[in-house]
Formats: structure tokens, C-alpha cells, sequence
């Protein structure tokens, strides 16, 4: 079982990292950010695009200050058409998540999170904390994938480490 200092610390580290990747991207115009690079989601844009989703996604079952994504699980890659618009959504839920982790506690992560899953196309039960963990291991993959895919376009990828994290990011 994970612990509410543990979630802001996540959260924190989610904030971090996107606050890089933002001023990563700033060096790269619109076809270097969508064109296909084998990953998963494609380009760069469409894997941020898929991590905003999954988050909004997440935040939406167990945060009523965040919406469902209007997006289809299809659909993905497509939240947002530029940089721009990636970073203005992102930062409004890196705020959202800030501010619902802040008025965690231990006990909110307790008991089981129930709901239907687009993915599996069944109804869903799992330990709130599993998912809540499983929400920032999801985070970590994906933004490993837009690290690589932004060293291969010759920018310089954000620093990564944990433990490298300063009090105030």
C-alpha cells in the first residue's frame, strides 16, 4: 500500500517532468513533433497526447475537479492539435493533480476503485492505491518513450532522476 506522501511526491515529479519536456519541445516545429517515430502512439505529440488522456482518464474516477476526456480510447493521439495546446492542458491538470494530492490522506486510498474500462470493455474493480500507482507508472513509461524519441530528434532530454528532483520543483 502506497501512502499519501508518496502521491505528492508523484505528483510533484509528474509536474517536474512535463515542465521539462515543455521546454523540450520548444526547439522542435510541428512535423518533428508529429511525425512517426515507431513508438507505440507514433510521434512525440502523440504520445504526450495519450498520457494527458490516460491521466485526465484516471483523475476524472476519483478527482470531481477533472472531467472525463471527451476522447475515445481510439482517439488518443488526437487530444490536442500543437505543443502549445499540449502544455496549456497539461499545466491546467498538473495544477488539478497538485491541488486533489494536497488534500489527500491515507485513508483516500483505502478500499476499492470500481468503474467501467474502455479498454477491457467491462466493468473494473481494484485497489484505489494500485490505481492511483499504477496511474504514475503509466506517466513514467510513456514519458521514457517521448525521452527517447527526443534525443533521436536531436533535442536535449529532460533529466529524469527521482532523487534529482529539487524540494521546490
Amino acid at each position: 500500500m502506497i501512502q499519501s506522501g508518496y502521491v505528492r511526491t508523484m505528483v510533484r515529479y509528474n509536474a517536474w517532468q512535463n515542465r521539462q519536456v515543455a521546454e523540450s519541445l520548444s526547439g522542435l516545429d510541428a512535423s518533428a513533433l508529429t511525425k512517426d517515430r515507431g513508438a507505440f502512439f507514433g510521434s512525440i505529440l502523440g504520445t504526450l497526447n495519450h498520457l494527458l488522456w490516460g491521466d485526465q482518464m484516471w483523475m476524472s474516477r476519483w478527482c470531481l475537479e477533472v472531467e472525463k476526456p471527451t476522447q475515445e480510447i481510439t482517439e488518443t493521439t488526437e487530444v490536442c492539435a500543437t505543443a502549445a495546446e499540449w502544455w496549456a492542458a497539461r499545466a491546467t491538470l498538473d495544477g488539478r493533480m497538485r491541488d486533489w494530492a494536497e488534500g489527500l490522506d491515507d485513508a483516500d486510498l483505502e478500499g476499492d476503485l470500481s468503474w467501467y474500462s474502455g479498454a477491457t470493455g467491462k466493468d473494473q474493480s481494484q485497489p484505489m492505491w494500485l490505481c492511483v500507482t499504477h496511474m504514475f507508472n503509466h506517466q513514467t513509461h510513456h514519458r521514457g518513450q517521448v525521452h527517447a524519441m527526443l534525443t533521436a530528434a536531436g533535442q536535449s532530454a529532460p533529466v529524469s532522476d527521482l532523487v534529482f528532483m529539487s524540494e521546490d520543483a
